[in-house]
């Protein structure tokens, strides 16, 4: 499950960004089940979140309806602040 839905949400915040060649997202398994580590270029992180949050919880929505009974947990990561 982990590739087609990395393919969506890698194309739902490309779509978004001005640099989508920058664009990674990581899938890994956690206790939690299943997440995916998004990182874009740090000029773009306002764009994928939004304002309050907006941007971020469409994207959320629209890969847990992909997702279905599996789930599926979305982290936009702070390329400044982690590595």
């Amino acid at each position: 499950m982990a590739a087609p839905m990395q393919e969506v949400v890698e194309h739902l915040v490309a779509g978004i960004v001005d640099n989508p060649d920058e664009v990674s997202v990581r899938p890994k398994q956690t206790r939690r089940g299943e997440l995916f580590e998004v990182r874009v270029n740090p000029n773009d992180l306002g764009k994928v979140i939004g304002r309050q949050g907006r941007t971020a919880t469409a994207i959320r929505t629209v890969a847990s309806a992909i997702a279905g009974a599996d789930g599926a947990r979305i982290d936009f990561v702070d390329v400044d602040r982690r590595s």
